[in-house]
């Protein structure tokens, strides 16, 4: 049972490697070819859309003890990136063009594209040290170039829209329901679950990067 868990999800972070590497090359290339940032959505924006939406079963993955990681903190991740593609980014094509969205999707495709490879080769126990340091050092300039001249200032730039196109309706299953003032709300929120995230990062970095010092000096021993 061990070795299939372990196959399923070499296959899985594999997969999402394959997925982000490509979603990297369409936002760079476009890039290089129109020497424009405003392509980032048209050349990569439904492969991210699919490849975070598939991503849910990382919640999965922590909820039913295959990772060790729990359920909640993947929950929140997923629950931010998801609201902000679809509800947001994919469901505004006015701010499709924004710098803020090619900002986004260069920090996560250039994140993810080391994340899951570290993952995949964990899976098999033969992960180089040097791309386990990558993995949870990369972070710490990623993540908040990620949130804050990106999700952030996107989901700012997005108010207007939002209220001008009445987007979502008044109600939410029968209940009165602002999704401008739910927005301004998240807005207000997210630095501070965003904090708890970036915080448990760092935690996961000095336990992780002391467990592969550790298997060095034995090896060198």
């Amino acid at each position: 049972m061990a070795q299939l868990s372990n196959l399923y999800l070499f296959l899985y972070n594999s997969l999402q490697s394959v997925g982000w590497a490509v979603a990297l090359f369409r936002v760079l290339s476009n890039f290089v070819v129109t020497k424009s940032i405003d392509g980032a959505y048209a050349s990569a924006g439904e492969l991210i859309c699919l490849l975070q939406t598939v991503a849910f079963l990382e919640v999965i993955h922590g909820a039913i003890g295959l990772v060790p990681s729990g359920a909640l903190l993947p929950l929140m991740q997923w629950g931010g990136r998801t609201h902000f593609l679809l509800a947001i980014v994919r469901g505004i094509d006015e701010v499709q063009e924004l710098p803020s969205v090619f900002i986004t999707f260069l920090a996560w495709s250039l994140s993810e594209v080391i994340r899951y490879p570290q993952y995949a080769l964990s899976c098999l126990g033969h992960c180089p040290y040097w791309i386990t340091y990558l993995r949870y050092t990369a972070f710490i300039v990623l993540y908040p170039i990620g949130m804050a001249p990106g999700e952030m200032w996107l989901m700012y730039q997005a108010l207007p829209y939002i209220k001008e196109k009445h987007l979502y309706g008044d109600s939410l299953f029968g209940l009165p329901f602002s999704y401008y003032n739910f927005v301004q709300a998240v807005l207000l929120c997210y630095p501070l679950l965003w904090l708890k995230l970036y915080l448990h990062l760092f935690k996961q970095r000095k336990s992780k990067l002391a467990k592969q010092h550790g298997k060095k000096k034995k090896k060198k021993m």
